[in-house]
């Protein structure tokens, strides 16, 4: 697999755009992530990201979106995220990335007042037109498991159960290690999304937090979920994922040493391309 990295570590970091994909390629990455919004976009952004990306032979390989109103209960605020998905669908077409990661959102109202049911299929539905939406651009969408208690997709099961109602080719899951690993998924319970996984996530944490650190930092085993990943024969990146860095002015130095220790973790199981 090729090795990738979510360019949201520059941006939270003040750094612009151009200077995050030049330092993402300098240091040694495949390929990036981008996160971004078309509907801020201007077309002097779109086309720089183009450019840039096409000038260092820089892949985008997926694009980020959060787009928490799929399940909400007003129709008004459901079709404003479907149609923001929709862009986010056409901006992957435009840079020929593989897939969306979408984030669904998670119940309200401590799931009551609206039944858990009703927000877990008015999920499920949206996401049957999006998946029509994708296959027609030939991109795929890949749904974060998040591992907070009220997420929709908080563990495999449920990300296997909510595709089987999808039941769309285009709608595959998202793996993240540190995610897995905060929400209590054993390594081998991946197995159950052989053919299902369309991308991959790789950080570090401390095992009670969303921390999003690089490798080494934090107290996740990576080796046994490397290797189901690497079973899973999944196509595409793993992409690390960092959250804020403690002293941005040494992000330069923060994503190096993601990159050191991910490329050494993914050599050591033969994951690496």
């Amino acid at each position: 697999m090729k090795l990738g990295l979510i360019n949201s570590a520059w941006v939270q970091a003040g750094k612009d755009v151009e200077f995050g994909l030049r330092k993402t390629k300098e240091i040694g990455f495949d390929t990036v992530d981008l996160f971004c919004d078309p509907l801020e976009m201007d077309i002097r952004q779109r086309r720089l990201i183009a450019r840039v990306c096409q000038e260092l032979e820089l892949p985008v390989v997926s694009i980020c979106c959060v787009a928490l109103g799929l399940s909400d209960f007003n129709p008004s605020v459901r079709k404003f995220h479907r149609q923001r998905v929709r862009a986010y669908l056409e901006l992957a077409y435009e840079y020929e990335a593989r897939n969306v990661l979408l984030v669904l959102g998670e119940y309200i109202w401590n799931q009551e007042v609206i039944s858990p049911e009703e927000q877990w299929n008015t999920a499920v539905e949206e996401l049957r037109q999006l998946g029509r939406w994708a296959e027609e651009l030939g991109v795929e969408i890949a749904l974060e498991l998040e591992p907070f208690p009220m997420s929709l997709l908080n563990n495999v099961d449920k990300m296997v159960a909510f595709l089987d109602q999808v039941d769309h080719p285009a709608v595959k899951a998202n793996i993240d290690i540190s995610h897995l690993v905060l929400a209590g998924v054993e390594p081998q319970e991946l197995r159950k999304l052989q053919g299902r996984a369309a991308h991959v996530h790789i950080s570090d944490c401390d095992g009670k937090r969303h921390g999003d650190l690089p490798p080494g930092r934090g107290i996740v085993p990576f080796e046994p979920y490397l290797k189901e990943i690497k079973a899973l024969n999944i196509p595409g990146a793993i992409s690390v994922e960092l959250e804020y860095a403690p002293q941005p002015e040494q992000i330069v130095q923060w994503v190096e040493e993601a990159y050191r220790e991910t490329d050494r973790l993914l050599r050591a199981v033969g994951l690496r391309d």
